[in-house]
């Protein structure tokens, strides 16, 4: 929801601004549709199978190389203000990192020390606190396009961006490598009081639900209205807009202290999110709002500035950034470095495919330019909450013709089986050349048992 991706709804003027001032990844896909895989996933550099976290509630091991890590190596100071998804009680030095403040500890120090002013008698306000599928899914999801009870200066958004800006305060003069990690526009869809009444729910279609998504649309959202839907993405909407506005002050900041130009900036999302595509609201499927992310890398004087539309993948931001900085290579990266593309090159192998799997689902999935291909092992009963009519309805393959079809509603996987066994053949390979399981893979196995035999998690 990016003004400068062609979204004319978005207010992301900060956004828009700092990517024209670097080079914006426009086909560019995260390696899990959930929180905890995909950021552990880029931290490590290694694909969620491999990095050994595919679930939402698996803590990182302590012994995994990271990128903060890498950067301790190198001398810099490390730091994390925000969500990470460790799982675990941040301390200085878990991970690499030297201040770590992650999402449970910030809350109770912002929920101390802020002392919010109070709000005017009457305003409507969000429910707290936040309760997923404890409270109806209109709740939780902010249907009413209800604000925090909170002003911006006293927000925890705002919060976060004060410690990141003071951290850069305070360390202007040495090497630093500094997270600044924000929830929004995740669920619950936070935002001040002061933009309450920025988008208008009416103002929003609501998305369409295809005549075979009947069944595979989570239970949770099936009460769901019309206008509860608008009201969602009104919500959503808005929590954009105060992200941006935080990403803004941090950015500002770094220019007051001149260090804008001395600074490898990098503006990234763990996961999409859907809004009424397909009946669904939330990420944890192969569908494309929930697989394309943005990503956007600024150097002045030191990377080109403009669009890059070549397949790209989470793994290779971590690939880039040792490249870029020149720090020691993470021990395992699975991915490649952008730093062609940043140099106004093009890399001498382009991804002809990204690859992407949602292990507590046992599936996995292959786009190209052309095709999207989902294969799910349909035996696992998912424990995410987002229970189907048909929670084990067995093996089924799906493959999308994006160029005809980039809704992708009709499944085309019986009428192109050249196709499907194609992407199987790419599945199957990425596995086969990632996976710590792979010597364990039985014998004589067909393709997509073989694939299945991968599609297990193996957290921990």
């Amino acid at each position: 929801m990016l003004g400068c991706d062609g979204n004319r709804a978005a207010h992301t003027p900060n956004l828009d601004a700092f990517a024209r001032e670097g080079t914006r990844f426009a086909a560019h896909h995260c390696n899990s549709p959930v929180c905890t895989p995909s950021r552990q996933s880029f931290f490590t550099g290694q694909l969620p199978h491999a990095a050994g976290v595919t679930l939402l509630g698996t803590p990182l091991a302590d012994g995994k190389p990271t990128l903060a890590r890498q950067f301790q190596k190198a001398g810099y100071r490390t730091a994390v203000f925000g969500k990470m998804h460790f799982n675990r009680p941040a301390a200085p030095g878990l991970h690499g990192f030297d201040v770590a403040m992650t999402e449970d500890e910030i809350t109770v120090v912002w929920s101390v020390v802020v002392n919010p002013r109070p709000i005017p008698a009457g305003m409507r306000t969000k429910h707290v606190p936040w309760r997923p599928f404890r409270d109806p899914a209109r709740i939780w999801l902010n249907a009413d396009t209800l604000p925090l009870a909170r002003y911006d200066e006293d927000a925890r958004g705002t919060y976060i961006a004060r410690r990141a800006i003071q951290y850069l305060e305070e360390n202007r003069d040495r090497k630093f490598a500094l997270w600044a990690s924000f929830q929004e526009p995740h669920s619950p869809f936070d935002f001040p009081v002061e933009d309450r009444s920025l988008f208008d729910p009416a103002g929003f279609p609501v998305p369409r639900v295809g005549p075979r998504d009947a069944w595979q649309i989570p239970k949770i959202f099936r009460d769901l209205n019309d206008s509860d839907k608008r009201g969602i993405v009104a919500a959503y909407y808005t929590s954009v807009a105060y992200l941006d506005r935080n990403v803004g002050r941090v950015l500002e900041a770094l220019r007051r202290l001149r260090l804008d130009e001395t600074t490898f900036v990098i503006y990234m999302a763990d996961h999409g999110y859907s809004l009424g595509q397909h009946g669904r609201f939330e990420k944890h499927c192969g569908y494309e709002p929930a697989l394309r992310v943005p990503l956007i890398m600024r150097w002045p004087g030191r990377i080109r500035t403009g669009v890059v539309k070549d397949l790209t993948e989470h793994i290779d931001v971590p690939a880039t950034i040792v490249d870029v900085m020149g720090l020691e290579p993470l021990p395992v990266m699975h991915g490649s470095s952008l730093r062609p593309y940043l140099e106004g090159r093009r890399t001498e192998k382009p991804r002809d495919y990204i690859f992407s799997e949602y292990l507590e689902n046992e599936e996995a999935y292959v786009k190209t330019s052309r095709w999207k291909f989902v294969l799910c092992s349909g035996r696992r009963a998912r424990k995410d909450g987002y229970e189907t009519d048909d929670p084990a309805p067995g093996r089924y393959r799906r493959l999308f013709d994006l160029k005809n079809d980039p809704g992708e509603f009709d499944d085309v996987a019986a009428r192109r089986p050249e196709v499907v066994a194609r992407l199987e053949d790419l599945m199957l390979d990425r596995f086969r050349k990632t996976h710590p399981d792979r010597e364990r893979e039985p014998q004589r196995l067909g393709r997509e048992e073989a694939i299945e035999f991968y599609l297990r998690p193996r957290d921990g």
